[in-house]
Order: C-alpha cells, then sequence, then structure tokens
C-alpha cells in the first residue's frame, strides 16, 4: 500500500495551493512539498503575518498579492506588503474582480503588475486575462491549466522564451467521474468555451447527465489534473515535457486529500 507522500510523489506534483476561506492553512506543514502557494480570497482571510512566519520556516512560501487590492497596490496603499514577514515570497495578479471593490477593478492592471515585480524580482506573475502584461514583465509565469496550455508553453518556447512558467491546476486524485464533477465541475463550467457548451441551467456536478455530463467530463480533463495518481503524473510529465518548470496542485476535494 503506498503513503500518500508515495502517492504524491507518483503525481509529479511540485507545489500546493491552499485557500485559506477552505481550510486551515497551518496545516501545510505537514504536506510533503517544499513549496506551498496561498490563495487571496478577500481581506478577511488573508493568514496572520504570525502563521505565515512559521510556514516559512518549513516550506517556500508564495502568498497570492492582487496589486489591484487596497494594501497590496504598489502605486498605492501598499500598507499590507510590510505586514508580510520576511521569507514568505509573492504572487502578483490583477485580482479576481469576486475579491475587489468597483474602484479597485477600475484600476489598470499592467503599471502596477510591472512596479510589483520591480518591488520583488523573485515574485510570480498570475497571467489569467492578462498574458502579454505579464509575459512583459520577464518573471515567471503562473498559468492556469487550460486546453491549449501544452501548445503555448512549446509555442513560448519555440519563441525564445527561457524564464520560468508555473502551472496551477485543481487537482482530483480519482477516475470516479462522479467525484470529479463533484470537486471540478463548477470550476470548469465557469471557463469561457465550456459555459458556452453547455446547456441552459444544466447541473455542474454529479447530477449532470445528457449533453452537460459529456462536455463537463471532458473539460475536466483540460482544466484539471484528475484521474489516479499515475494518469495525473502522465499529464504533469507532459506539462513538464512541453516547457512547464513548476506544476502546483490545487486540492480540490480539500487539503485531506493530500496528507492522506
Amino acid at each position: 500500500m503506498l503513503t500518500t507522500g508515495e502517492t504524491l510523489a507518483e503525481t509529479g506534483l511540485d507545489a500546493a495551493a491552499l485557500k485559506p476561506a477552505e481550510c486551515d492553512v497551518s496545516r501545510a506543514t505537514d504536506l510533503p512539498f517544499e513549496t506551498v502557494a496561498i490563495d487571496y480570497e478577500g481581506r478577511e482571510h488573508l493568514p496572520d503575518a504570525d502563521l505565515l512566519a512559521d510556514l516559512a520556516r518549513h516550506a517556500e512560501v508564495r502568498l497570492t498579492t492582487p496589486v489591484r487590492a487596497e494594501g497590496f497596490d504598489p502605486l498605492g496603499d501598499d500598507a499590507l506588503y510590510d505586514e508580510i514577514p520576511e521569507g514568505v515570497r509573492r504572487v502578483a495578479v490583477a485580482g479576481h474582480a469576486a475579491y475587489l471593490t468597483d474602484e479597485e477593478r477600475k484600476k489598470a492592471v499592467a503599471p502596477r503588475l510591472g512596479a510589483a515585480v520591480e518591488r520583488d524580482p523573485d515574485a510570480w506573475v498570475g497571467t489569467e486575462s492578462v498574458e502579454r502584461v505579464a509575459l512583459a514583465t520577464g518573471a515567471t509565469q503562473f498559468e492556469l491549466l487550460s486546453r491549449t496550455t501544452e501548445r503555448d508553453l512549446r509555442a513560448l518556447r519555440a519563441a525564445g522564451f527561457d524564464g520560468e512558467v508555473a502551472v496551477y491546476a485543481p487537482t482530483v486524485l480519482s477516475d470516479d467521474e462522479d467525484a470529479v464533477l463533484d470537486a471540478v465541475g463548477g470550476y470548469v463550467a465557469r471557463r469561457g468555451p465550456v459555459a458556452r457548451a453547455l446547456p441552459e441551467g444544466a447541473a455542474t456536478d454529479a447530477a449532470a447527465t445528457g449533453r452537460a455530463r459529456e462536455v463537463l467530463s471532458a473539460a475536466s480533463g483540460d482544466y484539471a489534473l484528475v484521474g489516479t495518481p499515475a494518469e495525473v503524473g502522465e499529464r504533469v510529465a507532459d506539462l513538464k515535457g512541453a516547457g512547464a518548470d513548476t506544476v502546483v496542485g490545487y486540492p480540490a476535494r480539500g487539503i485531506g486529500e493530500f496528507l492522506g
């Protein structure tokens, strides 16, 4: 019987991404990864400095910092930067609209990402919706897995980009279709091509049937890492073969799946 560490090693994942609104991120110290990324889900869920400092003593910690959000704006209110402990690294992103105010959403992204990287040259830069701007920073590109990721990576490398690329993907270590849809069906349903292909009003979890289930099941393999640990490992190997340096898995069924 495989231990949890052996199972995760089979996946080839390099890091885990945790959502503080969903789990106790202090449990990251029990994960068999050298790198842990902590997503931003609003100021009320931001881990406190002592916890971040403790985590950073056990692993490389990367904290998502939305450059349009008050407190993390390198061209405005940057007070929260000073509260991040030394040793905690950044993932500079434009910021999900769900966690921004109307005023924050109106802020220009490009100059802020540039200023964030100038301030912290070791930062990763989230590419969603701002691919060209992110690429222009020259920093490590932090990509969301999609159906075109492998093709895009090959093209990027062929064009001469020699910087680092990290790929983020919701992960489900199961080949049970119902389990996969319950975990990532809603997530993949929000991706543009999938949303357009789904029948209006269709269920997006294990209750999906017919055309909706067909679309969601296919899309789950495009936008997430799903399957047995060995199957996930094959996909991760393909991504690295295409040019990814780091693959970051978000345990879509909860941190327990990565803990055993």
